[in-house]
């Protein structure tokens, strides 16, 4: 697993910025039906952090809950999405790998909810698969 420090990024109009401080402890694919309209894209990736490790440089995210246990959130100004929060994980934080200045810097390890996958997405590549949420 890389060694990543101090790595930043933040939302599409810059109101959002953040800094994270270590390694990633996981980082996913996700294929889900609420992942997928909440960015509005075929697959998401997420990478996990535990709340210590991220610095909010300008703003935070403001959130919503999409369920009721879980809170996506976004910039008020351009409307990306960047975070993801579930109540049941309290100490870890989730943000999209693509708001990152260098989306190269975390690669995503597996794929979750395979079984909402659109059929059109051929996966072609050796990342372990999940039909729901790994465990």
């Amino acid at each position: 697993m890389p060694i990543n420090k101090n790595l930043q990024g933040g939302c599409l109009c810059g109101k959002i910025r953040y800094e994270i401080t270590g390694t990633e402890f996981d980082s996913d694919y996700c294929h889900c039906s609420q992942c997928r309209l909440s960015v509005g894209a075929i697959v998401v990736c997420w990478m996990d952090f535990k709340i210590e490790q991220i610095t909010w440089l300008y703003n935070k995210p403001k959130e919503y809950l999409s369920t009721d246990k879980v809170h996506r959130g976004f910039c008020e100004n351009c409307g990306c999405s960047i975070s993801f929060r579930h109540i049941n994980h309290p100490d870890y934080f989730s943000l999209t790998n693509a708001s990152l200045d260098n989306p190269n810097s975390v690669m995503p390890r597996y794929h979750i909810y395979t079984d909402d996958k659109v059929k059109w997405l051929k996966i072609d590549d050796a990342c372990k698969r999940y039909k729901k949420q790994r465990k």
